[in-house]
């Protein structure tokens, strides 16, 4: 079993033993696994907001808190895989990796039954090999994105020239695996796409960045037939009807 795998198992554990503790002991042996791997795992769940705590004492060990968990999310099998394969396939360099992953431990956390389990199942067949990535320059184009906020950025093109800019984050362009940043560029007072691989340095500013459309600056692209992905359709806010 992989960590991922253990990590789904462990949830799924704590939560079928709440509001009883288990000691490390216990679990270590249940997954066949040192009782230090168990701490580093327990210690990752808590780090990334799953609500599991420690008792110290005679009875003591590590609980969930079904109090403060999502209520079980009642996903079909072919539901949960589809999250286990999305999730496997947000790398170190994909925007928002490190809040995809605590997401997804808490997802796991709210999954129970044959949902849970065909997550684990799954999860333990995908491998990846991770691309390097500069996770300053991720954490500087997520910060400027979050906030609004202009972004200085040190850039290098195709023909491996490099320039200084500045630019104002619209947002971000997913095509044949890589990642772009839409902005506008104050240097070339144009829409531009800012391969995230292709970003040298980043550094966030406490300037506020006018509003830019997305759909606007990608007119007139290689990407202007680029359109939202169907499964953030649910994020939107859903427009009400105009009124006379």
């Amino acid at each position: 079993m992989n960590r991922t795998a253990r990590l789904y198992a462990l949830v799924e554990e704590l939560r079928a033993a709440a509001p009883r503790p288990l000691t490390v002991a216990a679990l270590a042996a249940r997954f066949e696994v040192s009782t230090r791997t168990v701490q580093r795992d327990l210690q990752a769940l808590m780090e990334a907001g799953v609500p599991v705590r420690t008792t110290a004492g005679r009875g003591g060990g590590w609980a969930i808190d079904p109090e403060m968990t999502l209520p079980p999310v009642h996903f079909t099998a072919e539901e949960a895989s589809a999250l286990a394969v999305a999730l496997a396939a947000v790398d170190v360099s994909t925007p928002y990796a490190g809040a995809a992953r605590t997401a997804g431990l808490k997802i796991a956390a709210s999954m129970t039954g044959r949902a849970s389990a065909a997550a684990q199942q799954l999860a333990a067949r995908i491998m990846s090999l991770p691309t390097p990535a500069d996770s300053a320059v991720r954490a500087a184009v997520e910060q400027a994105l979050t906030t609004h906020t202009v972004l200085r950025l040190s850039y290098v093109d195709a023909a491996g020239r490099r320039s200084d800019r500045a630019v104002e984050p619209a947002g971000l362009l997913t095509a044949d695996g890589r990642w772009y940043l839409i902005a506008w560029c104050r240097t070339r007072q144009a829409g531009r796409g800012f391969r995230l691989d292709r970003i040298a340095a980043a550094a966030p500013t406490d300037e506020q960045a006018q509003p830019h459309d997305l759909s606007a600056l990608l007119r007139g692209s290689a990407a202007a037939d680029a359109v939202q992905p169907a499964t953030l359709a649910s994020f939107m806010p859903r427009r009400s009807g105009t009124h006379q």
